[in-house]
């Protein structure tokens, strides 16, 4: 099977949704590669390429073909040559921006109040002629760049409509004559290209600012990184040393008030730490020898060292940056519809241009032409990809940047938007519902059986599982002074037990499942002790041999106490959850009850919980199914929306659509909530974009002269473009400061 490699690369070029379009088709056209989307609003692209058919410098050599750039370069400090350069070309944008805008003031005046002053063409000219030349350069190279590949894009209908306007004012400034021999008055319009090009400029100001509002959640968790790091050598000296050279294993020291800068084990000293940036959870954690600690996250007050197992980019941190930076980058399915029409939209736009020239040169009398080139002009200026560009991206990264804020991290924009259909929650039992730190409450042996060997073979086989009722069982065993004894033979048995062979004996240890499975007896007194604990809500385990059942196990998991006002919350919002569970019937009822869950199924294979979700599915429910386990990733995996819990498995994590880092289940309506609202915000967003369009063009193209006398103005049109860029991406960022 073929490697397919996923990355996200920065796009530098950009200025409107079609020319994302344009860089997204020939990413798609490159041979090898799987799957491409750009995302203008974070001017990144997501790639899924397979290495042995291309390589990034290839299709970095095919973006530049048609007048873009991507970068390529995966080192460390590519972010900040990445930021520099940004804040390179902002500073630049501002400062054309200021200029620009100081220079139209007077030729706006000059326009409107002072026509008649001497030379005020000319004075008009001077100005106008640094604002369209120098100060809004960018949109004419945009344009050329687009015109030498056949293309067209934003910087077209600028660089079209402003140049017109100065081009046209300055014949009429050399050449009036050409007009008064027709006893026609010779208009010029330096005020349009000029004070057209400062509003554009002006826009295109406040809607980067806006749009690094949208990635503020990147930026925090970026920052929370550490540059470097106290390393102990061998000798135990301590050495200063730049993140990226820390390697797995090494032994680190962190200091009070320190950032943790990688994941990593406690090996010496005590403290607690503030998880709150990555967990949600504002109570610092407790840390001795052993504990698990993440890059990140704040140490308080005392000092440890710790071994370094996670380093650069599978520390936890950084698979969140990850995670969340493609799931901004990542398309919802409504934008496919945006993408259609942001493809064509310029052509179209010209095209209306250039009709609305010829009806004025046809219909429009002696001041048709005039009238024309104004109306076509204005067309072009009023006509902007950029809010329906805009629109889906910016609402999606505000959605997913605000849930990693939340410890709710989202995978795709696809799962945002879906979310919000969900009418169904499935639910696994132990680690989601319940604390998932389950305790033996007890043990009964078979009569006249040699305890302390059984403890130790027992001990032996649940230290090699990995499921969190044998950790329990272990746990109780160590207590009990039982030996490490060397078995072989390990098996895995899917949501029944596992098995092994110690000596010349196989034993089992498992559900009641299994013991029907291998028909073994099973002593009276044992059968008695199981039915006095199964009503209690305890997990009763079996240990055999192949010819007797030897010991019953109880083990106890209780219910988070968020569970049953989560289930309340959403039952409220109509919808309806399951409990599916691999334990017996009644310990599953009795968590069923406590949690305010009306419809369980026990003794769960992990293959039967996928088939219930997919019967529900084949009801036209939308399913969310949350878990935290590998026996719980065939269900995720079916289900429509899947919520790993983030205490749980990597695999569990890999599977789901969406990771709750917090074990606290009220995140999960939060997360429905939040895709209601995104939902709706980009609905409102597109709304606004093709409304805005849809009555701004036939305006400017003059529909409304015949009824009331009234043109608009290619200033007022410029105004009005530059403002529904930023009002979409302002109505955006209205998400950040909503409650859930």
């Amino acid at each position: 099977m073929d490697t397919v490699v996923k990355k996200t690369f920065p796009v530098t070029g950009m200025s409107c949704a079609s020319c994302a379009i344009s860089v997204e088709s020939m990413l798609k056209a490159q041979p090898g590669v799987v799957k491409a989307g750009v995302n203008f609003a974070n001017s990144t692209a997501l790639v899924e390429y397979k290495p042995e058919d291309t390589k990034p410098e290839d299709l970095k050599k095919a973006i530049q073909s048609i007048g873009y750039d991507i970068i390529i370069e995966q080192s460390p400090d590519v972010s900040d040559t990445l930021e520099a350069l940004q804040k390179k070309a902002h500073s630049i944008l501002r400062i054309n921006t200021i200029l620009a805008i100081a220079f139209s003031i007077p030729i706006i005046i000059i326009g409107m109040f002072a026509m008649n002053m001497p030379y005020a063409n000319y004075i008009m000219w001077a100005l106008a002629t640094p604002v369209v030349i120098i100060f809004g350069r960018q949109f004419f190279i945009g344009a050329w760049k687009q015109a030498r590949h056949r293309s067209a894009n934003m910087d077209t209908l600028v660089a079209l409509s402003t140049g017109i306007a100065y081009l046209f004012s300055v014949f009429n400034v050399i050449y009036p004559q050409f007009w008064n021999d027709r006893h026609l008055e010779a208009h010029v319009y330096f005020e349009a290209s000029a004070a057209v090009i400062a509003f554009i400029l002006l826009g295109k100001l406040l809607e980067e600012g806006a749009k690094a509002n949208t990635s503020s959640a990147i930026k925090k968790l970026i920052g929370l990184q550490p540059k470097t790091v106290i390393r102990i050598d061998e000798e135990g000296n301590e050495q200063t040393t730049q993140i990226s050279q820390v390697e797995v294993n090494n032994i680190l020291l962190v200091k009070p008030g320190e950032k943790i800068a990688v994941d990593g084990l406690v090996t010496k000293g005590h403290s607690f730490v503030d998880e709150s940036m990555i967990s949600g959870e504002p109570v610092p954690v407790e840390k001795n020898e052993g504990a698990k600690v993440f890059a990140g996250t704040i140490n308080q007050k005392g000092s440890f060292q710790y071994k370094a197992e996670k380093v650069g980019g599978d520390t936890l941190l950084a698979q969140i940056i990850k995670m969340v930076r493609e799931a901004q980058g990542s398309k919802a399915p409504v934008q496919k519809l945006v993408d259609k029409v942001a493809g064509i939209f310029v052509p179209v736009v010209i095209a209306i241009a250039l009709i609305s020239l010829i009806a004025w040169i046809i219909w429009g009398g002696d001041n048709g032409f005039t009238h024309g080139l104004l109306a076509m002009v204005t067309v072009l200026v009023i006509a902007c990809p950029c809010a329906l560009g805009l629109a889906t991206p910016t609402a999606i990264m505000v959605g997913v940047g605000k849930g990693a804020e939340m410890g709710i991290l989202i995978k795709d924009a696809e799962s945002l938007e879906v979310a919000h259909k969900v009418d169904v929650i499935v639910f696994d039992k132990t680690g989601t519902i319940t604390e998932g730190h389950p305790e033996v409450m007890g043990v009964v042996w078979k009569n006249g059986v040699e305890q302390h060997l059984l403890s130790s073979i027992l001990y032996s086989i649940e230290a090699q599982s990995e499921h969190p009722l044998a950790e329990a069982v272990t746990r109780y065993l160590k207590n009990e002074n039982a030996d490490n004894l060397l078995i072989h033979s390990f098996d895995s048995l899917t949501g029944k037990g596992v098995s092994a062979i110690y000596g010349n004996s196989i034993y089992f240890v498992g559900s009641s499942l299994l013991l029907e499975e291998i028909h073994v007896k099973v002593p009276d007194e044992l059968k008695k002790q199981a039915d006095e604990w199964l009503p209690r809500a305890n997990t009763v385990i079996w240990f055999a041999d192949h010819i007797n059942a030897l010991a019953v196990i109880s083990i106890a998991d209780k219910i988070k106490d968020s569970s049953a006002s989560a289930v309340a919350e959403l039952t409220k919002m109509g919808v309806d959850t399951y409990l599916l569970s691999g334990d017996n019937k009644q310990t599953t009822k009795a968590i069923a009850l406590q949690a305010g869950i009306k419809n369980y199924k026990a003794g769960m294979l992990p293959a039967g919980k996928a088939e219930i979700i997919k019967e529900l599915q084949q009801q036209g429910k939308t399913v969310a199914m949350a878990g935290d386990g590998i026996n719980d990733s065939q269900a995720l995996a079916q289900a429509d929306i899947s919520i790993a819990m983030g205490k749980g498995t990597d695999i569990a994590m890999d599977v789901a659509k969406m990771t709750l880092i917090s074990s606290d289940l009220s995140y999960i309506p939060k997360a429905i909530k939040l895709s209601h609202k995104t939902v709706r915000l980009i609905r409102q967003n597109l709304f606004w974009a093709f409304i805005y369009n849809l009555i701004g063009i036939p305006i400017a193209a003059g529909v409304l002269y015949p009824v009331n006398g009234f043109l608009l103005n290619p200033v007022i049109a410029g105004a009005a473009m530059a403002l529904s860029s930023v009002s979409v991406v302002s109505n955006s960022l209205r998400l950040k400061w909503s409650r859930l």
